[in-house]
């Protein structure tokens, strides 16, 4: 019996639909824009490569036909500029909106940014994407919206305060979502991610994700540092499952709209369990890391303990993860090894 997806992405095929992917540039929206342009869809762009690449641009069309890439139209803009958010939803079916900027250390140091990003920008494209008459908004929500709530596993409908400034806009965006719905018959999706990790994932700077930041440090012999005493953990989620679910979402049926979804595995990963994951498969493809992880202070705003429960998004999306995270980082060393050396 074939899955939902499979379902989605066939009728796709048969019938290609044109997609506005917001931050198409960054690490989600170049395997977004990878896997539709695959599906021979035709794929607006809209980034302001703040966090994004040319290389993943190219990255992407390496690994596309000429056709395929030739569905691809770019626009350079910023989305908390109200035009430009017009002039990207004009003629479009879906919009994919993941341009935010991310990272909880970063919101700390420079929360008005954040806002102006994460909130100001949101709202410019759920104005223009409601005034384009899209047939769907997916946006990218967050697991830090659930805060300070200890409960394990995460129920969408069981949040506590937020711990951060960036906590606090991915929150704000559900709550713009839903007075849309209200007051303007306009619906969404959000999707809270949980600790995506993949190919074209940045490594560098100060807000780099652990799982390349990390495996960066190893690859070059560098030391591996741990905030806090490494039993902290997360539900690590390989960024085909994000993908899967942006898709199924912006074709959901009437009764799935309107709502939040865990994108995630349902597992807990510690750190030092990651670490030695990391080093694992790195020693797999001949690189081999020997040292001790130097652990450090936790970090500010970080959550101790973070899990999802997926039952919402696999009984009304049909949503079911295919890698948990020994099959992610298999799928993506390679690419990892290439890349970060």
């Amino acid at each position: 019996m074939s899955s939902q997806y499979e379902n989605v992405t066939a009728q796709l095929r048969a019938e290609p639909r044109t997609w506005l992917v917001t931050g198409c540039a960054g690490f989600i929206g170049s395997n977004l824009l990878e896997s539709l342009l695959k599906l021979d869809q035709n794929v607006v762009g809209l980034d302001n490569f703040a966090t994004g690449y040319q290389r993943n641009f190219d990255e992407v069309q390496a690994l596309v036909t000429p056709e395929q890439w030739a569905r691809f139209r770019f626009i350079e803009g910023d989305i908390r500029d109200a035009e430009a958010c017009a002039s990207a939803c004009a003629g479009v079916d879906f919009v994919l909106h993941q341009a935010a900027l991310g990272s909880v250390p970063r919101s700390l140091k420079d929360p008005v940014t954040t806002n102006a990003v994460n909130i100001g920008g949101f709202l410019n494209m759920l104005v223009a994407a409601r005034d384009a008459d899209v047939k769907s908004f997916v946006y990218a929500a967050s697991s830090s919206t659930y805060g300070d709530h200890p409960a394990l596993p995460k129920i969408e409908e069981n949040i506590g305060k937020p711990l951060s400034p960036y906590a606090v806009t991915k929150y704000v965006n559900e709550l713009y979502g839903d007075v849309f719905a209200r007051a303007y018959g306009f619906g969404s999706i959000g999707l809270r991610y949980f600790n995506v990790f993949g190919k074209r994932q940045d490594p560098n700077g100060a807000y780099a994700a652990v799982i390349p930041k990390w495996i960066a440090a190893m690859i070059r012999g560098e030391d591996v540092v741990v905030n806090g005493d490494g039993e902290t953990s997360r539900d690590f989620c390989f960024v085909e499952n994000a993908v899967q679910a942006n898709i199924l979402a912006a074709l959901a049926q009437p009764e799935g709209v309107n709502q939040v979804y865990n994108v995630a595995v349902n597992a807990r990963t510690s750190l030092n369990e990651l670490f030695a994951h990391l080093a694992d498969q790195l020693g797999r493809h001949g690189v081999q890391y020997d040292k001790q992880p130097v652990y450090a202070e936790f970090r500010s705003g970080d959550v101790r303990h973070s899990q999802a429960d997926i039952d919402k998004a696999r009984n009304l999306l049909g949503y079911e993860p295919k890698h948990d995270i020994l099959r992610g980082l298999e799928v993506a060393m390679p690419w990892y090894t290439q890349f970060l050396r």
